[in-house]
């Protein structure tokens, strides 16, 4: 087994997602949850998904990109020749759905817990 995996959740992901996943690595994972996306693509469905809060820079994006291609979490799908500019799809490998499974099970979780202490405190109806 790669010293870049950890069982959790009864499977094996990638060790680097078992920490903390930050917002922006969150939301590109869940853009490339329902297949390839070419950069651009990723970058739309982002700013989609985070109803416009979160806009990724090229090179913010195609650092993210790089990383989680490192890490094993998404792939390369595929590259084509678009008007004379190269577009490279990326989707999410086995490990990295895993990972985001995982990572929003957490998330959901920590926010129902987060709301019933607000009900208990009187601070949310």
């Amino acid at each position: 087994m790669s010293r870049w995996l950890t069982y959790t959740d009864k499977r094996y992901i990638p060790m680097t997602m078992t920490l903390e996943v930050r917002e922006p690595t969150y939301l590109v994972l869940t853009a490339l949850a329902e297949g390839r996306l070419h950069g651009y693509g990723v970058i739309q469905e982002v700013e989609r998904l985070s109803g416009g809060k979160t806009r990724l820079r090229a090179g913010t994006l195609y650092a993210v990109l790089d990383r989680l291609t490192h890490e094993g979490v998404i792939e390369v799908a595929g590259e084509e020749v678009v008007e004379g500019r190269l577009r490279r799809y990326y989707q999410l490998t086995g490990g990295g759905a895993t990972a985001l499974a995982v990572e929003s099970r957490r998330r959901v979780a920590v926010s129902n817990e987060a709301l019933r202490r607000l009900r208990v405190a009187g601070s949310f109806g």
